[in-house]
């Protein structure tokens, strides 16, 4: 067990790498612009191209926000939500969700968790709840290493440090359950959901602590329930969750001379997946 259910495919992970190679080594074969082999890689030409490639992958939301979009539809149609909205580029989160008892739940959206933009997240005032979404679409990364540098390096961190409470996690995107990123709830196929174009297994859900973790007031806060936030509930009810897929997010905090550690478990249906050291928080 670990702390999430799907893994990486390792064979694909392989192949990844050995085209990789080939691609350095054949790669002034391909096109027509004209030079020979030394020049074509002294010209820049190659690495150029591969960061402009890179860039393009990276910097468009467009694909992830058509996904989100389809699967808040999706629940707003089914009944589970009221209503839901994009917050546009001017607020510091994504989404604003109106929930069927008429409270605001906020949904951030990010990447494979890994990075430095997991880092960047505001609680509005006006929010009921705020959820991160993770919408990882490189079909090599690791979602074992993401989740956990996404919850314990970065967003624990961030919530003691600044201050800042979350409510939950949910870690879905269109490569869960292909090849790519198999997934062991799908060995029963009729809980495969089909939206669209997208045949995914049920999402992952993470319930984080109830209030922010302080070293001298609130050392280890209780977690929130399914019930306590109401987009993820939604979510497990459109999307045929089931209660002992939850995972749980525990945050311990204290201080240790000089500094402030915390420690993060993760726990799914009462078994402890992941559980990491009493760890200093580093700010530079």
């Amino acid at each position: 067990m670990s702390e999430i259910p799907c893994q990486k495919n390792e064979e694909l992970r392989l192949k990844i790498v050995e085209f990789a190679e080939v691609l350095k080594r054949e790669a002034h074969k391909l096109g027509e612009h004209g030079l020979d082999e030394e020049d074509f890689y002294q010209s820049g030409l190659f690495r150029g191209a591969i960061e402009r490639v890179r860039g393009q992958f990276s910097a468009s939301m467009k694909e992830k926000r058509g996904f989100v979009a389809q699967m808040l539809d999706q629940m707003r149609f089914g009944g589970f939500i009221k209503e839901w909205s994009s917050a546009g580029e001017a607020n510091r989160h994504d989404y604003a969700v109106t929930l069927n008892n008429d409270r605001t739940a906020i949904i951030e959206l990010k990447g494979c968790l890994d990075g430095n933009n997991t880092n960047i997240f505001e609680r509005p005032p006006h929010a009921d709840e705020i959820v991160i979404w993770s919408v990882c679409s490189n079909p090599g990364a690791d979602p074992r290493h993401n989740v956990w540098s996404g919850i314990h390096t970065r967003l624990s961190a961030e919530m003691i440090d600044r201050n800042q409470r979350i409510d939950g996690l949910v870690v879905w995107d269109w490569i869960c359950g292909t090849s790519a990123r198999p997934c062991p709830k799908l060995s029963d196929e009729t809980r495969r959901c089909e939206v669209g174009q997208y045949k995914l297994p049920p999402p992952c859900i993470y319930l984080f602590p109830a209030t922010v973790p302080s070293p001298r007031n609130n050392p280890r806060p209780r977690l929130n329930r399914i019930e306590d936030v109401g987009i993820l509930q939604a979510m497990m009810d459109c999307f045929g969750g089931r209660g002992d897929e939850l995972h749980e997010v525990e945050i311990e905090v204290a201080h240790q001379g000089p500094d402030t550690v915390r420690k993060t478990t993760i726990r799914r249906d009462g078994v402890v997946l992941k559980q990491s050291e009493l760890t200093p928080i580093r700010r530079s």
